[in-house]
């Protein structure tokens, strides 16, 4: 039978990110999507200007509609949440529905900054919605944060492994950590049940937002299709790398995120 998740996100009417990004990816793979908004947005925020439309009040009154009409799904995939509440609404929404396979980017902060709508509220709530995940793709600062680690630039990849230990310890048992800068590499640690390790793969500039989307909803469409870990993230930075060189190649604006629409093909196999 077809496979089906549901998409919780925002909605970028321009930009490649989101649910724009998650949507095509998960469809290239055989996947059926359900979208959630979280927000809808004109454009994505690294643009100097947007307008954004808050869906928090909307959300009970959407999903209640859905549990009416007895709508099943192999999975959830969360990407940004506006506001404490939201979050609260996403872990109710676990509680009633049977997702088997619970994705959670807990999209929160970069660089070793916590962005500005996260206030220590929404960093606990974070917390306990990963523990309620199967699987999560936090960056390298996520990472701290869901742990109350210190972040620093240097951070050893020990370190890492320690925090990928203690979360999976209480919570989510598949952990892959992205963003680990490395000289011209940029790495991903794999966290499986129990097991560690890091692959690289060469850096390609500049750097577009919507890159952790694309890496996300990857890893998401094949955890439902049961997709060896570490081949899925090998698989994820492959085509991430192809994109990138592809959007250098057509000149694409860095704000308008990567050209992926050319090598959807590179999924289509991916549910066989």
């Amino acid at each position: 039978m077809q496979k089906k998740i549901t998409i919780v996100n925002d909605i970028s009417g321009f930009g490649r990110c989101s649910v724009t990004v998650a949507l095509p990816i998960l469809s290239a793979m055989g996947i059926s999507c359900g979208i959630v908004p979280t927000a809808i947005l004109s454009n994505h925020t690294e643009y100097p200007d947007y307008s954004m439309l808050d869906f928090t009040p909307y959300m009970n009154e959407y999903l209640s509609k859905w549990k009416k009409l007895n709508l099943e799904f192999d999975g959830i995939y969360t990407g940004f949440l506006g506001s404490k509440e939201q979050i609260q609404i996403i872990l109710d929404m676990m509680a009633q529905f049977s997702f088997s396979n619970r994705i959670v980017d807990p999209v929160m902060g970069d660089h070793g900054v916590i962005y500005d709508s996260y206030t220590e509220e929404m960093c606990e709530g974070m917390r306990k919605l990963v523990a309620q995940a199967t699987l999560i793709t936090p960056n390298v600062t996520e990472l701290c944060i869901l742990t109350n680690h210190a972040y620093h630039e240097d951070i050893a990849i020990s370190e890492i492994e320690n925090m990928c230990q203690s979360l999976a310890s209480d919570g989510p048992a598949r952990i892959v950590v992205t963003g680990i800068e490395k000289n011209d590499t940029i790495g991903n640690a794999i966290y499986d049940y129990g097991k560690f390790e890091v692959i690289y793969t060469k850096k390609v500039l500049p750097l577009r937002p919507g890159t952790g989307d694309v890496f996300a909803s990857i890893v998401a469409g094949s955890s439902l299709h049961n997709t060896n870990l570490k081949d899925a993230v090998q698989t994820a930075s492959d085509f991430i790398r192809t994109c990138l060189e592809t959007s250098k190649e057509m000149d694409i604006p860095i704000n308008d995120g990567v050209c992926f629409e050319e090598h959807l093909r590179m999924l289509t196999n991916l549910s066989i």
